[in-house]
């Protein structure tokens, strides 16, 4: 049995287990906060999360733990057949998290831990996240899903990075900033009611 390593705050932890979900394999839910001890750092190099370990062995980082479950259990597909439609899936998944989420992350503290952030990263999150949702929105085909007719990893990362995106700007410029992008919203509110995304979201709240 695949065990799921970190937190159920952490959306990246959420977007896993959601495709663990899809793939409907059997999986154990392991509390493991981020840390720097020995134990954890086995598990990621970085300490962070989630992990998965499976037969012994330990994978990290999101992106890699869910293209081994592409390989691993091949269908449902989360990644579509044709070459170049899966490649603008994973282009579209790399820039909903280099050029929106990371770019909220400049205010992660600041907006839900009450901690400090310089006027600079404020200021340059409130300019490089509306141009990252813009090239975000360019990508998107909205067929209805983020790439198509078809639910992939594009979709996962687009219900759980730009939700954090969204909640941060929200904190720090009382503003949405999918204001702009109605058919965004849209997908966000169709993925919302995705059974696996739906469990995710009722466990984390129990």
């Amino acid at each position: 049995m695949i065990k799921l390593y970190g937190l159920k705050l952490s959306n990246y932890y959420s977007l896993v287990k959601a495709a663990l979900i899809e793939k409907e394999l059997e999986f154990e839910e392991i509390k493991a906060p981020p840390s720097q001890e020995k134990e954890s750092l086995a598990r990621s190099p970085m300490g962070k999360m989630p992990s998965i370990e499976v037969d012994g062995q330990y994978l990290s980082e999101s992106f890699a733990i869910v293209n081994y479950l592409e390989k691993r259990t091949p269908t449902p597909a989360l990644l579509p057949a044709d070459p170049m439609t899966a490649g603008k899936t994973l282009e579209l998944s790399c820039h909903i998290m280099l050029n929106v989420e990371l770019v909220a992350r400049r205010c992660l503290y600041a907006a839900l831990f009450g901690g400090s952030v310089s006027d600079e990263a404020k200021a340059s999150t409130r300019e490089d996240l509306p141009r990252g949702l813009q090239a975000v929105n360019q990508l998107m085909t909205y067929g209805p899903y983020a790439i198509g007719d078809q639910f992939t990893l594009a979709d996962l990362y687009a219900y759980y990075s730009l939700g954090l995106a969204g909640t941060v700007y929200r904190k720090m410029f009382d503003a949405n900033p999918l204001d702009d992008f109605p058919q965004m919203q849209a997908l966000t509110s169709l993925l919302a009611e995705r059974p696996s995304i739906a469990r995710v979201t009722a466990e984390s709240a129990s």
